[in-house]
């Protein structure tokens, strides 16, 4: 019997270490981890939006799904309150989310969460969204950010 997706991300945990170990280059790194989540959570869409100091919005990164809206602004949808508050968005269902940016029409529900550098300035958020309702559990969420924050505790390394 297949184990159950939280545990499978779990399971991610243990070798993330290695798999980013010596590796220099950020978006290699990023292009992994949303490889990796990916393969074992089913999900509709694992990415990542990089901070765009220059226009001051989001950028696509690496992700593992359909077709993605290139660039997300300040104060419009989930990756923007993650990005802005620097905390973890939990949206359920995203119709009922107002100013809800639709990539994609078969997104119901939405994890965003932030990574950050040394000085703790969000530098990406990691988007996720379900063909689900409510599909994101508590325990699937606290695993997602035990990963974002060791992505964060590398950051500051890598090259971009």
């Amino acid at each position: 019997m297949s184990l159950p997706r939280a545990e499978r991300l779990n399971q991610l945990l243990a070798p993330l270490d290695a798999l980013l170990a010596g590796e220099p280059s950020g978006m290699a790194n990023l292009a992994n981890v949303a490889a990796a989540i990916a393969s074992v959570s089913q999900w509709h869409w694992v990415g990542f939006y990089l901070v765009d100091p220059a226009q001051d919005n989001l950028v696509l990164g690496p992700f593992q799904g359909p077709v993605a809206c290139t660039r997300l602004f300040r104060g419009k949808g989930v990756c923007a309150q993650a990005w802005e508050t620097g905390t973890t968005v939990v949206v359920p269902d995203v119709h009922a989310f107002p100013g809800h940016v639709a990539c994609s029409s078969l997104s119901k529900s939405e994890v965003v969460l932030p990574l950050v550098d040394s000085s703790l300035a969000v530098q990406a958020v990691l988007d996720i969204d379900s063909a689900e309702e409510d599909d994101f559990t508590n325990g699937e969420v606290a695993t997602l950010e035990r990963l974002t924050q060791r992505l964060s505790a590398q950051w500051s390394e890598w090259t971009w």
